[in-house]
Order: C-alpha cells, then sequence, then structure tokens
C-alpha cells in the first residue's frame, strides 16, 4: 500500500509518503518571503520521483481538513480533493488537532489559539471553538498540547503543556499512521465527501456579515 500524505494547515508544510512499510518525510517552513504552501506541489513530484514513483503508483491520498490557516486549508485539501479525482483513489481527512493529540504517543488534550479570546478544542473528539474562560476550566493542571500563544497561560493553570510549535514532531508520519487506522476501520474514502474544516467562518466570511 502506498500513501500519499500532506499538511499545510499548520506552521510548516508535512508531506510523507507510506511506501513498502516506510516512512519518507519532508518540511517545509516558512519564510519571510515565501509562505510554505506555495511549494506543495513542487515537493509532492519530488517525493515522489526520489522513489521512483509517480502519482500513478498510489492507493490513497490523506490530509489534514483544519482548523488552521485559512490559505493551508484551502491548499492542501483543494490538492487532495484534484489527486484523489484525477487518480481515481481513496481520499482521507484527518483533523489537525487529532494530529497534535497523538504526538506524545496518546490521546492528550488539544487547545490551539482561535484568537477571538477563543480556543480550539480537543478531548478525543472535536469540541469547537470555546472562550478561553470555559476552557481554562477543562483543561486546567492537566497534560495538554498548544501552541506558542496560550502556552505561558496553560503552564500557569497547572496544565503540563508543551507546544507543538517549539519541536521537529513528525506530523505529517502521524497523519499517515492516523490515515491507515482509519483505513483499517473501513472508513469512507470518497473523495467528493472531503470538506475542510473551518470550525469559524474564514475571515472574509466574517467581514460580509459585517458589512453586506
Amino acid at each position: 500500500m502506498k500513501i500519499l500524505a500532506f499538511d499545510t494547515c499548520l506552521d510548516k508544510t508535512y508531506i510523507t509518503l507510506f511506501a513498502e512499510d516506510m516512512f519518507l518525510n519532508k518540511v517545509i517552513k516558512s519564510t519571510n518571503e515565501n509562505y510554505h504552501s506555495a511549494y506543495l506541489i513542487s515537493t509532492i513530484a519530488e517525493t515522489l520521483k526520489s522513489q521512483n514513483l509517480t502519482p500513478a503508483d498510489l492507493d490513497y491520498i490523506a490530509t489534514d481538513i483544519g482548523p488552521g490557516s485559512f490559505t493551508g486549508i484551502r491548499a492542501c485539501t483543494t490538492v487532495a480533493r484534484m489527486l484523489a479525482q484525477q487518480l481515481n483513489i481513496g481520499l482521507i481527512g484527518v483533523s489537525s488537532l487529532e494530529i497534535l493529540s497523538k504526538i506524545n504517543g496518546s490521546d492528550d488534550l488539544v487547545a490551539l489559539d482561535a484568537r477571538k479570546n477563543k480556543a480550539y478544542l480537543f478531548d478525543k473528539e472535536i469540541k469547537g471553538a470555546i472562550d478561553l474562560e470555559g476552557v481554562d476550566s477543562i483543561v486546567k493542571g492537566k497534560v495538554l498540547i498548544t501552541d506558542n500563544s496560550l502556552l505561558q497561560r496553560f503552564t500557569e493553570l497547572g496544565c503540563s503543556a508543551i507546544s507543538y510549535q517549539q519541536n521537529d514532531y513528525d506530523l505529517g508520519e502521524i497523519l499517515t499512521k492516523i490515515a491507515i487506522e482509519k483505513l483499517k476501520n473501513n472508513i469512507d474514502t470518497d473523495w467528493g465527501k472531503l470538506k475542510p474544516l473551518y470550525i469559524q467562518p474564514p475571515p472574509i466570511a466574517q467581514k460580509m456579515l459585517v458589512h453586506p
């Protein structure tokens, strides 16, 4: 089984090729001049070529569906749907919150900055974008995965909190392993059913609501 997995929703682009029970991981960081998702398609091509593979050799595509950067979510879900449709293969979507919950090898709580005094909360399932005061009461004193923006806040609450942005976790490999588990559970892999996960409306939609 050959799976191509990629993620541009978070602070880096993660591309993983799973073939012959081996993982090939690539990570691209943003710079001031270039946004990491701009390199997604070219790096996918390079990754396949390095293993003497073509897109036609793939059995499945897996991708992060969000939440995260609006541009990043749109980039990876659009590319994933396009590839799966053209290749007529299955597509598996995984939430960035579920990916991050497993960086310690278990199902940890996850709370990421959702802005506007809210956090995206994951506790074995997506709880939504919740006011920070409500999140505080849920996570206080617990093991927690978060980001740089909220790390100090949760640490001061007595949480055993770590920021995924401060270590080089193999998030692409974690995404791939989750996708494999979902396949074992006979998840529906119809590419036409995959949708980006915008827990809060994209900024442009919010502006339209304010200024019709």
